[in-house]
């Protein structure tokens, strides 16, 4: 199991080569990429991503840990980027192993349902009209229920 809070961008697909090497009693790996997305108006210019260091790591790792006695996980990544993005730039990568892939897909699942609403980072939108602090939404909330 690895989480890892960073500055730095990662390479994706060096990751999952990392992440898939050795597993042979693995019979599916779920993998997720996040991407800084523009909003609606098309007026975000970057996004501040703080977070707490030690506090942060520490609290998704207890979730990726429930995730792996949950779905009796082989193995889990999860990288999340702090500092400051800009739309198209990645924030986050999730993967799951396991021996079936439904394990590997709800964890994963999970894992992200947890990051977007739970995880403990300040996420700060700079416009063209100004900034303003993202708060959890309606849809993210709902999401988290069915686990």
């Amino acid at each position: 199991m690895r989480v890892s809070v960073q500055l730095d961008d990662f390479d994706v697909g060096q990751e999952l080569d990392l992440f898939r090497n050795g597993k042979s009693n693995t019979g599916a790996i779920v993998s997720f990429q996040g991407i800084v997305r523009n909003n609606s108006e098309n007026s975000l210019l970057n996004m501040d991503i703080e977070q707490y260091p030690g506090m942060t790591q520490k609290a998704i790792s207890k979730y990726v840990m429930t995730a792996v006695e949950r779905w009796s996980l082989n193995d889990a990544l999860v990288i999340h980027r702090h500092g400051k993005l800009f739309p198209g730039d990645q924030i986050m990568m999730v993967a799951t192993a396991a021996m079936h892939r439904h394990d590997a897909f709800h964890s994963a699942e999970f894992l992200m349902d947890y990051l977007k609403s739970r995880a403990p980072f300040w996420k700060k939108e700079i416009t063209k009209q100004g900034y303003h602090w993202v708060e959890s939404v309606l849809d993210d909330e709902k999401a988290l229920e069915r686990w």
